[in-house]
């Protein structure tokens, strides 16, 4: 297909060619509803043939069905290329210094209008082209560890990146930022919570909910936040920093181990799970809210210790759930379990002789809670004792992501079930906490009018 019309094809390929308008044209489109003012974009080679997209002047992309295109009006054409500019990173003697280990997802990324996808692109340059005020907080060098997104990290990169920062504390850096894909990012903290231990200084993993090329993008400030965390705060812990309330007012440092990210596509998506966030940042000023976390030092002294068993699953308990579902884990030579169970921490009893048996073959199995807020409590009904007899061991309140990371860590550690439980039931990072606070569970349900007088003065 000639690129004059990338992507296009049937009655979409037919309208334009009518128009003599194309891609990358500056266009007034009429249709049956209105009129749309816009640049005419490439599609998707895997999209459908019915519609137009055009890239309106608020930045924002519109699909426009063919069929409703009553003229297209071309102003003229201006080929854009997504590349994002590139300036040398300015070097003040002043400055701390920043490492700025990047993963991939949206914090850094470009468009690919092959697929219509966003994909990673990362260097110094293009960083600083985008964001110059983070020049104004540093001296910051980056390297590209690995350019994929979330859903494809695992073991192999958790271990790669806490080894990366092992190397540059050891290099004497102020503080380090890792840039991480948002779906996934709550794992790696954990996993870096467990294979980073003793920091002197700041870990902060952020990323994005909107790309860089959308008006209502989260990138510049996440970064901003971020890298102002690294180079300036005394909070030495492996964090997630990401936007906190809906506005762009400041951003929030979770926990490493308490964070979870609760929606698809806010970007007030992460909160702290029964418990309060360890600060506010904003490009001013870091607000701590809490005074128990681990402070900045000067020395550097860190301990790495990456080995991880990967033969561990996690299990999302549902009703009518068979036996099968554990037996295969057990068949195919899984080292470790962890249950998301129902309520207090209960499963059905057709499931008790293949826990029972996973348990006999020398299986690891933990209870964690699917309510997510909460501790598992076993001994409150005969159901969770039954379990408890069968080998499943109460995982307190750690959020079942972090069990199931954890889990991996300790028996990477050793094979010996005893000394597994020890490091599972012994707190690291606050993934356990010996209560939950009064505001560590807020949930407002809308719609009441007290609760719509309350947001009404924060929701912009």
């Amino acid at each position: 297909m000639n690129d004059s019309y990338k992507g296009y094809r049937g009655e979409s390929l037919d309208v334009l060619k009518n128009f003599s308008a194309l891609v990358w044209s500056d266009v007034e489109i009429e249709t049956d509803s209105g009129v749309f003012k816009g640049i005419i974009l490439p599609r998707s080679e895997t999209a459908d043939p019915h519609h137009i997209v055009l890239k309106l002047r608020s930045g924002y992309n519109v699909g426009i069905a063919a069929k409703r295109v009553k003229n297209i009006k071309v102003e003229g054409r201006k080929e854009a290329h997504y590349k994002i500019p590139e300036k040398e990173f300015p070097y003040d003697p002043v400055k701390p210094k920043v490492k700025l280990l990047g993963t991939g997802g949206t914090i850094a990324s470009r468009l690919d209008y092959r697929t219509g996808a966003v994909i990673p692109a990362f260097t110094p340059g293009e960083l600083y082209g985008s964001v110059p005020e983070l020049a104004d907080i540093c001296n910051l060098e980056t390297e590209k560890l690995y350019g994929v997104f979330s859903e494809n990290m695992g073991p192999e990169q958790w271990i790669g990146t806490a080894l990366a920062i092992g190397r540059e504390i050891e290099k004497g850096v102020q503080g380090i930022v890792v840039g991480h894909g948002t779906d996934t990012m709550h794992h790696t903290a954990a996993a870096l919570s467990f294979m980073v231990q003793n920091s002197p200084i700041p870990i902060v993993m952020v990323g994005s909910q909107r790309s860089s090329d959308r008006p209502s993008s989260d990138a510049a400030l996440n970064l901003m936040h971020s890298v102002k965390t690294a180079a300036e705060s005394d909070i030495a812990e492996v964090m997630v920093c990401m936007f906190g309330p809906t506005s762009d007012e400041y951003g929030l440092l979770h926990q490493g181990t308490r964070v979870r990210k609760m929606h698809s596509s806010y970007r007030s998506t992460f909160r702290t799970i029964g418990d309060i966030p360890i600060a506010m940042v904003s490009r001013e000023k870091i607000t701590p809210l809490r005074t128990d976390y681990r402070k900045r030092r000067k020395d550097k002294n860190v301990i790495i210790n990456t080995a991880f068993e990967e033969m561990v699953s996690i299990v999302y308990y549902y009703p009518n759930m068979k036996p099968d579902i554990i037996d295969s884990l057990t068949d195919n030579g899984y080292k470790g379990i962890v249950i998301a169970g129902t309520g207090l921490g209960h499963v059905n009893k057709p499931l008790y002789p293949a826990l029972k048996r996973a348990s006999d073959k020398g299986i690891a199995i933990y209870m964690t809670v699917q309510t997510l807020w909460g501790y598992v409590q076993m001994y409150v009904y005969d159901t969770g004792r039954d379990i408890m007899d069968l080998g499943v061991v109460p995982a307190a309140n750690m959020l079942p992501e972090v069990a199931y990371i954890k889990l991996g860590w300790a028996l990477g550690q050793t094979n010996d079930l005893e000394e597994v439980k020890k490091i599972m039931l012994t707190p690291i990072a606050r993934e356990i906490t010996e209560r939950e606070p009064s505001n560590g569970y807020l949930i407002y349900q809308g719609g009441l009018p007290e609760v719509e007088e309350f947001i009404s003065k924060y929701w912009k």
